[in-house]
């Protein structure tokens, strides 16, 4: 998409409530992004094609089609973030959100500067290449510039939100890191003690990576103090 303002970042909001969406998009503007607003879940998906925003905010309840269809059907083409917007307290939303492809998630009612700091955590990972140091651990071997990984040579397809995730315990190999850091680092927010995106994704990887969800040898949980990535496990 040509802006004409080429060093703003460009945010898509989907989402089909017209005031919640017009507040969103001038809180956005006021944080010097370029917004642009899609209201039917069909209409975004071609939009999303058409002009590969830096991040979408993609509502879960959308006309046409719904968010969780939209957002499984983009991740055939797009690869930037995706933060969805789910009803209050609704964990199945979540949940499913993170299975198609999401890299997190939003509850409403939408609070501004939780909003703004998922936003700004989204973008900060999606940079490629960070310090552009690979990580390799037995096996297990983490591009940082592609957002690739393989695991015994054979390429493993990881979401952004899981790649980030491993990418984290992965620095920290043979230490425990807890919740509070995940999420802090992952969302951009302190855990509140309900948080459970991490979790989902910590078991989605395990069974990615061949691990045993009834007694886990490569991503152990550590009580008390969180996740580790054991560096003999690969």
């Amino acid at each position: 998409m040509s802006t004409g303002e080429p060093n703003k970042l460009h945010i898509m909001v989907v989402e089909d409530d017209a005031s919640l969406s017009a507040w969103i998009a001038d809180y956005l503007i006021t944080h010097d992004y370029l917004v642009t607003v899609a209201s039917r879940g069909d209409e975004a998906l071609e939009l999303i094609r058409r002009d590969d925003p830096d991040l979408v905010l993609l509502d879960v309840m959308l006309p046409g089609l719904d968010g969780l269809n939209v957002c499984r059907l983009a991740r055939e083409f797009y690869k930037k973030p995706i933060l969805m917007l789910t009803a209050l307290g609704n964990e199945s939303d979540e949940v499913m959100g993170l299975d198609t492809g999401a890299d997190d998630y939003l509850t409403k009612p939408v609070r501004p500067k939780i909003l703004l700091a998922r936003i700004n955590a989204l973008l900060r990972r999606d940079t490629p290449g960070g310090d552009g140091t690979s990580i390799t651990i037995g096996g297990l071997f983490i591009d940082p510039v592609s957002r690739t990984l393989t695991l015994n040579d054979q390429a493993v397809a990881v979401s952004s939100h899981e790649f980030d995730l491993l990418t984290l315990l992965a620095k920290a190999a043979g230490e425990p890191v807890s919740r509070d850091t995940l999420v802090t680092e992952m969302r951009g927010i302190e855990y509140n003690g309900l948080d459970r995106s991490i979790d989902i994704s910590i078991s989605r990887l395990r069974k990615k990576l061949g691990d045993d969800a009834s007694a886990p040898a490569r991503i152990k949980t550590v009580r008390g103090k969180g996740y580790l990535l054991a560096p003999d496990a690969w």
